[in-house]
Parts: structure tokens; C-alpha cells; sequence
């Protein structure tokens, strides 16, 4: 509009139609360019590190193809992508479960398992996403009574690695039937009831003392035989003699008499005080010069 004379000029007709047709392509150019950016948006999605995509077609279901990390492409409102988690995770299951001979035992297992990624469209199909949710729990229950039944308490904990083998290598089959992968399995916690634990300690109590009454035993067999070796020593000594005395009469009894004289008196002779009283009437007594 044109001031003239202190009125308002009419608008420019032209002028105002160029004005309104510039704005209506903005407008049009705008719609079109956010519809475009929106389906953009929604035909790109990102993967990131440690997981695949199972893509879900509206049409042909699950595709058999996965898609790793980085940036891919799908038909927006016919397709939509599933994130699966293919990294190791850790799970600790408890379960109480009874031995051989019927004792109760209460067993923590802590398994380390992903999904086999040559697999993830099946497990998706047939699981779901929370795979590990639906599997493991009733598995591991299902292994440990049927391996902690065929051993009682006491080899529980006296074979410990045999049965934590054992454990493992059944669990990893029976997973593997559900394409899932356990990189470890390991007993972390392992306990009896309140019963077994007194039972066990009388036990060791019972032992030690049959210990300590076998080797009292072996004391008192050790001492008779030693008895009865000194006996027949002395039998067989006296049977000696009997048979010498036989032999030489009486000269082989003075002979020892002899003998146990001198001995007696070499003893005497060393001896400080000494009183030696001969036959007769004369007297000599030693004494101690120094007293």
C-alpha cells in the first residue's frame, strides 16, 4: 500500500497473487519434504554392537536373514525389526533337590549362555526375545535332580568336581536342544539341612573315637605279643638250663653261683663305704679315710 495525499493506495492485485503462490509451493515443498524425511526415518534402523535384528515381514513372517551392527534399510508399515541380544549373560538358578539316600540339599547354579546366532530366527519364532527367561530356569532345575539323585550326601561333597561335570555337561545338551549356548556352569552355593549338618559332625565324632579305640587295641595286641615273646624267651632259657644242668650235675649250679659271687663282690669293692666281717674273731672294717 501507497500513502498519497494522506490516503491508502489499494494493494497491487499482481503483487499479491505472486505472494500467495510463493507461499503455497513453501508450504507444498515443506509437506513434501517432511513426508519424505518421515518415511526416511522409518525405512532406516540402527543395529548396535552385541545384537542382531530378526526382521518380521507383514507378509512373508519371520525372515531367515539377520542383520548385524550398523545401519539398514526396510519397507516402512510392512516390516519391523526385533533387537536380539547376542551377548553372555550371567544367571544364578537356586534349587532344592534330595540325594540318594533322601537327604535334602539346597544347590545354587550360576550359567553363563547366549542364543546361537545362526539360530536367532528360530528362537525368536518359537521363544521370543526373553528366551533365557522361558528355558533356563526349568532346564536347570531338571538337570540337577536328576544328577544330584544318583549321589548321596556325602559324595556330594567329597566328588564335588565330578558332579559340577556332570551338571555341566548334561545342562549343555539339554540346552542345546533350545539353540542355547552355556560358555560356564559352576556350583556357587551348596548346603544340607540343619539335621544332616548335626548328623555329619556326630559322624566325624564317631569316627575319631574308633580311631583312638583301634589304636588302643593295636597297643594292647603289640603289648601281649610282646608278652608272649619274653615268655617264651624265659621258657626256652629255662629249658637251656635244665637241659646243661642234666648234663654237668651239680658243677654248672656252682659254677653260677661262681660267677654271681665275683659280680657281687667287684660291686662291693667299688663302693666308698664298706664293711667287710671275716670268719673268726678279727675284724676289718674299711671306713672312708676322708671321714
Amino acid at each position: 500500500c501507497v500513502r498519497r495525499g494522506g490516503a491508502m493506495a489499494a494493494p497491487n492485485p499482481e503483487s499479491a497473487a505472486a505472494l500467495a503462490n510463493l507461499l503455497t509451493k513453501v508450504a507444498r515443498y515443506a509437506v513434501v519434504l517432511g513426508a519424505a524425511g518421515s518415511v526416511a526415518q522409518a525405512a532406516m534402523y540402527n543395529v548396535d554392537g552385541g545384537e542382531r535384528v530378526v526382521m518380521f515381514d507383514k507378509i512373508s513372517g519371520v525372515l531367515e536373514k539377520t542383520s548385524g551392527e550398523g545401519t539398514h534399510f526396510l519397507i516402512p508399515w510392512l516390516q519391523s525389526p526385533n533387537v536380539m541380544d547376542i551377548r553372555t549373560r550371567p544367571r544364578s538358578i537356586s534349587s532344592v533337590t534330595g540325594t540318594k539316600d533322601l537327604q535334602m540339599v539346597n544347590l545354587t547354579i550360576r550359567v553363563l549362555s547366549k542364543p546361537d546366532v545362526d539360530k536367532l530366527p528360530t528362537i525368536f519364532k518359537e521363544l521370543g526375545q526373553d528366551y533365557d527367561e522361558r528355558v533356563l530356569p526349568s532346564i536347570v532345575n531338571e538337570v540337577l535332580k536328576a544328577v544330584v539323585a544318583q549321589y548321596n550326601a556325602v559324595q556330594l561333597i567329597t566328588q564335588r568336581d565330578k558332579v559340577s561335570g556332570q551338571i555341566s555337561a548334561t545342562l549343555r545338551k539339554r540346552a542345546g536342544d533350545f539353540n542355547i549356548i552355556l560358555d560356564d556352569v559352576a556350583i556357587t552355593h551348596l548346603s544340607f539341612g540343619v539335621e544332616f549338618t548335626k548328623a555329619i559332625e556326630q559322624k566325624q565324632v564317631a569316627e575319631q573315637e574308633a580311631l583312638r579305640q583301634k589304636f588302643v587295641v593295636e597297643r594292647y595286641e603289640q603289648e601281649r605279643k610282646a608278652s608272649v615273646i619274653r615268655a617264651e624267651g624265659e621258657s626256652e632259657s629255662a629249658k637251656l638250663i635244665s637241659d646243661a644242668t642234666k648234663q654237668a650235675g651239680v658243677g654248672l649250679i656252682e659254677l653260677r653261683r661262681i660267677e654271681a659271687a665275683k659280680e657281687i663282690a667287684d660291686t662291693m669293692s667299688r663302693s666308698r663305704n664298706v664293711v667287710y666281717i671275716p670268719e673268726g674273731n678279727n675284724m676289718l672294717f674299711g671306713l672312708n679315710s676322708g671321714q
